[in-house]
């Protein structure tokens, strides 16, 4: 059994998105990021980073945060969306952590700059707008003749896709990237990504306060 502290971001949904690939039990708590619950004694005590998304395996007495950590224990626990050796291990692994390192540190920023601090930051605005059209052009041209990231569904996608899909927010034009745009309709249209936003939009809050 699994807790899926969570809240309705991209980071968020990737975890969503795997469990609800591998069918297993879990439950969700939402943390309200804009009341500052993950600042609150019962979420900080759990994890120093005080972010989501954070995962708890009650049967490993686990506590684990980071989702790109979550995404490869989840899969390196059930033996699936990662394989086990060879080079195309080392293809997710890869992408996952393009993902965590460029992906959605440079459109993170760009949402911030987009919609929080759009006023007198022209330079920051520029600079993250045009490094989140490279990257997207760079997912363009990988998903070149195939239908997945490392060609095989897996644990990459469930962290890019989420990115991706807010390409309108990061004023993204994807009419000039037909993969991707391909790839979004793919992706959108599989049972557990469905249910995964399904859950993710109507999960409340259950922590005190």
């Amino acid at each position: 059994m699994y807790t899926l502290y969570f809240a309705p971001t991209a980071n968020g949904h990737k975890i969503l998105i795997m469990l609800e690939a591998l069918g297993v039990p879990y439950r969700i708590r939402r943390i309200n990021l804009a009341q500052g619950e993950q600042h609150q004694p019962d979420f900080a005590r759990l994890t120093i980073h005080r972010k989501i998304p954070l995962l708890v395996d009650h049967d490993q007495a686990l506590i684990l945060p980071e989702s790109g950590a979550i995404l490869q224990y989840l899969a390196e626990k059930h033996l699936r969306f990662l394989p086990c050796v060879g080079p195309e291990r080392y293809a997710v692994l890869h992408w996952l952590a393009w993902q965590i390192s460029s992906l959605g540190p440079m459109a993170g920023q760009n949402y911030h700059f987009i919609h929080q601090e759009a006023e007198g930051n022209e330079y920051a605005r520029s600079r993250y707008q045009e490094q989140t059209v490279h990257l997207f052009s760079t997912v363009e041209k990988a998903l070149a003749g195939r239908d997945f990231i490392a060609r095989m569904y897996s644990i990459a996608d469930m962290a890019i896709y989420p990115w991706l899909r807010i390409h309108a927010q990061l004023q993204v034009d994807i009419q000039t990237l037909p993969n991707v745009a391909g790839y979004l309709k793919r992706m959108a249209a599989r049972e557990e990504v469905l249910t995964a936003y399904a859950k993710g939009a109507r999960s409340t809050s259950t922590l005190p306060g």
